[in-house]
């Protein structure tokens, strides 16, 4: 008898012609789920590119926070806390994601963007979270609008430097002033110097950085406001 054939004669599948039936499937289902990891981030990059070319000065990147910046992001936000965390220019959902990945509690994330294309998929993306369409810059009223008037940490993914200076102080003061002691303002950027210095800001605070993380495209920092 040859191999792969058996007595009575007919042909068998072997391990050598390419698996079992199970073995092929998962492999072709592994190689589907790759595939629309792939297309969902091409997706992604271009929702960012479209909007950042309409709108540059509201949409800061051509493209999402790689995994690297977004898990930096989310490593220090306090998921004990019963008050909510909120976060601000979600975009596509890179840093939710990270967010609930470290623990956040979906009905305890409250993400405010402003770019109404961005909410209708953060809403399909994430159905149990809070997607609030509003102002971030206007943060104590877009909380305050939907019953919120504090929180245990707060995440920015907004380009701060696209804004005055006057704005940033504002939002970090805002910002720090909505958390208790050693609630942290979370904010990412490509730049040399902080979005806002600690002497800017009349709130007392601590302000550290991250070292530069080069597996972002392109590289970043995350600074910590921290309230005291």
């Amino acid at each position: 008898m040859g191999k792969g054939d058996d007595e009575s004669g007919e042909e068998r599948p072997s391990q050598e012609s390419g698996g079992s039936p199970e073995h092929c499937q998962t492999s072709h289902r592994r190689t589907h789920q790759r595939r629309d990891r792939l297309l969902s981030g091409l997706k992604d990059d271009a929702r960012f590119l479209k909007n950042w070319a309409s709108k540059p000065l509201t949409t800061g990147a051509v493209s999402p926070s790689g995994k690297a910046l977004t898990e930096r992001m989310a490593e220090t936000v306090n998921t004990q806390s019963d008050l909510p965390v909120v976060e601000l220019g979600p975009g596509t959902g890179a840093v939710t994601k990270a967010l609930l990945k470290r623990g956040v509690k979906p009905q305890n994330l409250f993400a405010v963007e402003f770019n109404p294309d961005f909410c209708k998929l953060l809403r399909k993306r994430f159905p149990e979270c809070n997607i609030l369409q509003g102002d971030a810059y206007s943060l104590r009223k877009t909380l305050k609008d939907h019953g919120i008037d504090e929180a245990a940490s707060i995440v920015s993914s907004l380009p701060l430097f696209t804004r005055p200076l006057a704005d940033r102080i504002q939002l970090i003061n805002t910002a720090l002033s909505l958390m208790p002691k050693g609630g942290e303002f979370i904010q990412f950027s490509y730049a040399l110097v902080p979005p806002v210095k600690i002497s800017e800001l009349p709130h007392g605070s601590e302000l550290t950085s991250s070292p530069w993380i080069m597996l972002n495209l392109p590289p970043a920092r995350v600074w910590r406001y921290k309230a005291t």
